[in-house]
């Protein structure tokens, strides 16, 4: 009878598909199991049994005893080749042999529950049976005759090396699908295998030679450090105290662990290959006994000797005094480091500076818990417990990384209070002398969701080459996972976001100088001292934002935020229906980046990323620059620093930041709000059915001193080198082991930046080079003397297009190039000094986009792909020259580029002046109709044109600003947009240049400006973050204030004393149509809603002349010496009749009836409370009459003389 044979027959009669299954498992182990394993001794009682049948017989009953299955075979169950599932198998699944159905759902319910969002692990009954082998390193294998798979075990023992085993219950997680992790895949035993070998009978913890173990304890074998003898070789036994991870020096890998007694402790080194598979036999708290160490000196420690394991040695797990060992699995013993739990992880440490630098000291803590989330598993950050940080990335990294569901157990971790904002408050990080170990596998699969770090592991590998601190590592990562959303795909390639985040942090956060790390002294001095010792704190780090985000959430703050109450005058109550609406119309609010400058958007300084770009043509910001990123793009008014003309502020006129990536350090936030209403009185303004239209538009402000060029142009990098300056390196030139193809797309990016910085935002965000930089072109160099504005025009096919024209100078003659000059120097070919040729270019459609960067006394270099026939009189003469008519108008092609040049201080020829701008107060003296000056906004108020039809914007039709100078004199200027697009930043507090505005004169003599087609607005510089208050008017005297001279002067400031009240009108108005309201409007319009107002004249003189003052709302309660609660009861009083007219400086009084209240203000307009000194600031009221003809009679003769009437003033506000 053959073995197959007599294995069946020694299970009795069976069915067909039970023999059938059995037939299969003895055949499998014969293919399989039995090459991979020395025939073993037969036994007495089963001597004539082969190794084959003894190995089948043996699973078989092990299968029985373990199954659900009571009465009969589980032929569910296969048995699978190693082979066949790492092939065959492309989920994650489990397989357990004791599982009964509902089981499986409770175990798989209880899974998807604890970790919500995850789905449980996929049941398979498949069985798996083989030799537990070495594998690479550190790890365990699976191995049978078809191949081999690695083996995570939760806690071995040396002595199940090369025995056959047979799994019952295991997890497999196949390779990584994004290709990270280039392993095939692995095995995960859930519980200790079964062993199917003899060697089971007899018990594995029989040492292998059956002697007794003679080891000395770890307080005796300190001895043998300190007296080396070659040659020597001891045993010594003890409890684990810490095991370091596994490290590779020079190609060489190895671990330490250390053993502990009650006295003392001692490191040991593995560094032999064939016992690298130690360090998953070694855990904290295991009473271990290693034979066979030899002393050796380890340079590079100052403590030199140490304990190293030979090739002779062996480890014994589970070690005891009576040396007897036992098989189970490893129940850790009481550690002397405690476990700290989760609740006492908010703790924080006492904190110190170091360099300016608030800087922590953290805590070595033990740990247990459960991964609850996996932030990167390349940056080595996860989530445990669901409140608690870890950061393994001061590890080198493990061949297989935590997943959620995972149960770890962490001994001799750092633990951190609030390294980092953007992470929980308490974090866990590991040194190089802990330890992670897995208790429990994970119950649910891997996820597909995206990670919220990149997670290919080039942040972890930076830091190990650059040692960089805790805090400015985590902050990198968070940064990488906003940049990854924020850039990826349209701006850079996800492979950059890394090393642009950490580029990003040196720069900002880079201040400490960073410090080496001693590997040997982190893993084995006493007391433990590593970079983890100290961290720094700063909750105040810069938070990044996409473009999309913030502009969302400045869109919600916009309307949410915003009271309109807050936006009327303190006497609102008594503005009438269409001062409301002229109060309304227009506001704004101005957020700063910083919140310690201000109010912000958020509690942390922000910043931003994105690339630099010209406006595309469908822009609602069509006069102003934009950052885009991958999630959008907002307008900017942009501003730098003019170094060639002393260092002040200016507006934008580079064109070498087109096309640059860079971060916005400091920037403002303007939200600009757009409102059209009918709201009868204030007491109406919390019902929004009032709102006929409303809008809003959002838009950056900032200067290019506070930009970093992350990934400069190619004209930015030539540019700095004019400069002197070193020009920043892309972010890929950084990581030295970057492929091939992403060195070769970097510069693809970098020449495609070259065209990108004067192609539309799609050039920009795909970095696709148009024309190519080896085209031939020509060019020409203008230098700008006039801008034109930007307005709407018809075209030919009639539809409306941006338009702008420039006036400019062409220094010298067109020349040829093969390949694109870009913004190179000046060379002489291009300039012809005495030589000047004035032409006019015109702007249009997707041309008109070059707006924000061209100004006026700039030099650009114009490249064209061929000479118009506009630009030369006759064919082009030479190879490289052509000649330019004078006074050319010139239609821009949308294939032009315009580069900014340096002055050349050599040629005065291009150094000539442009017009002259003028200030406030010289604009006011000069008489020239039209003319260009410069001013600070301290007041803008919009002219509502009543337009509600359909398409109308609601940005309103005119724009009426207040402008001043430091003096103090002030001027207004009207703007109409009716054929403009609307210019973001003309704000109070901002600097504007107006140029070719037209000066008019009103009919009291004061000079105020408008705007022409031609004319054009750009704002200079940005108001301050904290608006200071503008300038006070010119002291105006009044004796003199309407002489020759003075008259353009429309603000002033007055001081004098009030020497009588003319006139006093009180009276209830109707808010629509201000007649006089008693209990209903006395012209019967319907209104329901009536206000308060309250206006008076008075006599002001200063000792130079006298005036005639008109004051009204709380101006007249404050001069009558009112309180409020006399004010309002004044008012109430007044409500029946409707009006009250006073006139005190009449004796003849004419009024209505003899009141109480009537005579009670008389008194108060005589009495001497309110003749006292008042500081006024006023505005001419009103034209000057001619000198009137008086007759004064004296005695018996008459006198006709002229009498100038006097000074008409309103007053603006009143001074305390």
């Amino acid at each position: 009878m053959d073995s197959e044979q007599r294995f069946l027959e020694r299970f009795g009669p069976r069915s067909e598909a039970e023999r059938a299954w059995l037939k299969n498992i003895f055949l499998f182990i014969g293919r399989y199991l039995s090459p991979c394993c020395s025939d073993p001794a037969p036994s007495s009682a089963e001597g004539s049994l082969t190794g084959v049948e003894q190995l089948s017989i043996r699973l078989v009953l092990e299968i029985q005893q373990r199954s659900s299955v009571n009465h009969s075979l589980p032929v569910s169950y296969r048995l699978l080749s190693v082979s066949e599932l790492v092939s065959q198998q492309n989920l994650a699944c489990v397989s357990n042999l004791s599982w009964t159905t509902n089981q499986h759902r409770s175990w798989a319910k209880e899974a998807e529950l604890s970790l919500s969002g995850h789905q449980a692990l996929q049941r398979v009954n498949l069985l798996l049976i083989g030799c537990l082998t070495k594998g690479r390193g550190v790890d365990w294998s699976l191995t049978d005759s078809s191949g081999s798979v690695r083996c995570e075990v939760l806690s071995p023992s040396p002595l199940w090396m090369n025995l056959p085993v047979f799994l019952p219950d295991w997890n497999y997680i196949p390779h990584d699908a994004s290709g990270q992790d280039v392993d095939r895949g692995h095995l995960e035993l859930i519980g200790c295998p079964v062993f199917l070998g003899p060697e089971a009978e007899h018990g594995l913890a029989a040492a292998a030679d059956g002697a007794e173990l003679e080891a000395v304890p770890v307080s005796e074998a300190g001895v043998f450090l300190q007296n080396r003898v070659r040659g020597q070789r001891v045993s010594v036994h003890g409890q684990v105290c810490s095991v370091c991870p596994l490290l590779d020096v020079s190609g060489t890998p190895f671990f330490c662990f250390s053993l502990t007694d009650s006295e003392s402790s001692l490191p040991v080194l593995v560094q032999k290959p064939s016992r690298l598979w130690w360090r998953t036999c070694v855990h904290v708290g295991r009473s271990v006994c290693v034979t066979s160490l030899r002393v050796c000196v380890l340079r590079g420690w100052r403590g030199n000797n140490i304990l190293c394991v030979t090739e002779l040695s062996q480890l014994h797990s589970d070690y005891t005094n009576t040396h007897t060992q036992t098989h189970t699995p490893d129940t850790h013993p009481e550690m002397d480091t405690p476990f700290l739990m989760s609740h006492g992880c908010e703790e924080e440490e006492p904190d110190f500076n170091q360099s300016g630098v608030r800087m922590k000291r953290s805590r070595i803590i033990s740990y247990q818990g459960t991964v609850t989330e996996v932030v990167s598993k390349g940056a080595g950050l996860y989530v445990l417990d669901r409140k608690l940080g870890l950061c393994a990335a001061y590890q080198p990294a493990s061949r297989r990384s935590l997943r959620v569901g995972d149960g770890v157990e962490l001994h001799h971790v750092h633990f951190l209070f609030r390294p980092c904002p953007d992470f929980p408050p308490s974090i866990l990080c590991t040194c190089l002398r802990s330890s992670v170990t897995v208790t429990s596998f994970s119950r649910v699969g891997v996820s597909d969701s995206a990670p919220r770090c990149p997670g290919d592991g080039v942040l972890s590998r930076l830091l190990l080459q650059k040692h960089m601190g805790v805090s400015e590592y985590l902050w990198a990562c968070h940064l990488s996972s906003q940049l990854s959303i924020s850039l990826v795909p349209a701006v850079m390639k996800q492979q950059c976001v890394c090393l642009l985040s950490w580029k990003m942090m040196k720069t900002l956060r880079g201040r400490r100088a960073p410090t080496r790390r001693d590997i040997y002294c982190e893993m084995l001095d006493q007391p433990h001292t590593c970079p983890l010792s100290q961290y720094s704190v700063d909750p105040a780090v810069h938070q990044n934002l996409s473009v999309l985000d913030l502009v969302r959430s400045l869109q919600s703050l916009c309307w949410s935020s915003l009271s309109l109450r807050s936006l009327l005058p303190p006497a609102g109550r008594s503005l009438s229906r269409s001062e409301i609406r002229s109060g309304l119309s227009w506001s704004f609010r101005t957020l700063v980046s910083d919140p310690q400058k201000g109010d912000s958007l958020r509690p942390r300084p922000l910043l931003l990323v994105g690339v630099l770009e010209l406006p595309p043509h469908s822009s609602e910001f069509s006069p102003t620059l934009q950052l885009r990123d991958a999630t959008g793009s907002v307008g900017c008014v942009v501003t730098e620093t003019n170094r060639e003309e002393g260092g002040g502020e200016t507006a934008c006129y580079n064109t070498a930041w087109i096309g640059c990536l860079v971060c916005v350090l400091q920037f403002s936030m303007v939200t600009e709000r757009f409102l059209q209403s009918e709201f009868p009185s204030v007491d109406h303004l919390d019902q929004e059915n009032f709102i006929t239209f409303r809008d809003s538009r959002v838009y950056l402000q900032f200067s290019l001193d506070h930009l970093i060029i992350l990934s400069p142009s190619v004209t930015m990098v030539t540019y700095l080198k004019q400069k002197g300056e070193e020009p920043a390196d892309d972010v890929t030139d950084e990581h030295e082991d970057h492929p091939k193809e992403e060195q070769r797309w970097k510069r693809k990016r970098r020449e495609g930046n070259d065209d990108s910085s004067d192609s539309s935002s799609s050039d920009v965000m795909t970095a696709v080079s148009v024309g190519g930089a080896s085209q031939s072109c020509v060019s020409m160099v203008i230098r700008v003397e006039q801008k034109g504005g930007l307005v709407w025009k018809n075209t030919e096919g009639a539809e409306l297009q941006l338009c702008f024209s420039l006036r400019a100078a062409v220094i010298g003659p067109v020349v040829s190039w093969r390949r694109d000059p870009k913004n190179k120097p000046l060379t002489e070919e291009e300039v012809e000094p005495g030589r000047e040729h004035k032409v006019q270019l015109q702007f249009s459609g997707v041309c008109s986009r070059w707006f924000p960067v061209l100004q006026s006394g700039r030099l650009y270099r114009v490249l064209m792909v061929q000479v118009p026939f506009e630009l030369s009189s006759h064919e082009a003469s030479g190879n490289n020259r052509a000649e330019l008519l004078s006074d050319s108008i010139l239609q821009v092609g949308s294939d032009w580029r315009f580069h900014t040049l340096p002055r050349p201080l050599l040629l005065p020829s291009c150094l000539q002046a442009t017009p002259p701008v003028l200030s406030v107060s010289q604009v006011m003296d000069n008489r020239s109709e039209l003319v260009c000056f410069q001013g600070q906004i301290t007041e803008r108020i919009s002219v509502d044109d009543g337009n509600t039809e359909p398409g109308n914007t609601g940005t309103h039709s005119g724009v009426r600003l207040t402008l001043c100078d430091p003096t103090g004199r002030s001027v207004r200027a009207y703007l109409d947009l009716s054929h403009a697009p609307y210019p973001p930043g003309l704000l109070p507090g901002s600097s504007v240049l107006l140029s070719d505005f037209q000066r008019k004169v009103s009919r009291s003599g004061g000079v105020y400006f408008t705007n022409l087609p031609v004319s054009s607005m750009t704002v200079m510089s940005l108001g301050a973050e904290s608006l200071a208050p503008p300038p006070h008017p010119p002291m105006m005297h009044l004796g003199q204030w309407g002489v020759k001279g003075q008259k353009e002067n429309v603000m002033g400031l007055v001081r004098g004393h009030v020497v009588c009240f003319l006139f006093l009108q009180l009276q209830w108005s109707c808010s629509t149509c201000s007649s006089v309201y008693t209990q209903v409007c006395s012209s019967n319009c319907g209104s329901s809603s009536a206000v308060f107002r309250s206006r008076a004249k008075l006599v002001i003189d200063d000792g130079t002349g006298e005036a005639h003052v008109w004051v009204s709302g709380v101006v007249v309660q404050t001069l009558l010496g009112l309180a409020d609660f006399q004010w309002e009861g004044l008012q109430r009083w007044l409500k029946v009749k409707g009006h009250l007219r006073v006139l005190p400086g009449r004796r003849s009084l004419v009024c209505d009836s003899e009141e109480p209240l009537l005579h009670f203000l008389l008194s108060m307009c005589s009495s001497e409370a309110v003749r006292r000194p008042v500081c006024l600031t006023c505005r001419r009221h009103a034209p000057s009459r001619a000198p009137d003809l008086r007759r004064f009679s004296r005695s018996d003769r008459d006198f006709i003389t002229r009498l100038t009437p006097p000074l008409q003033l309103t007053c603006v506000h009143l001074h305390s």
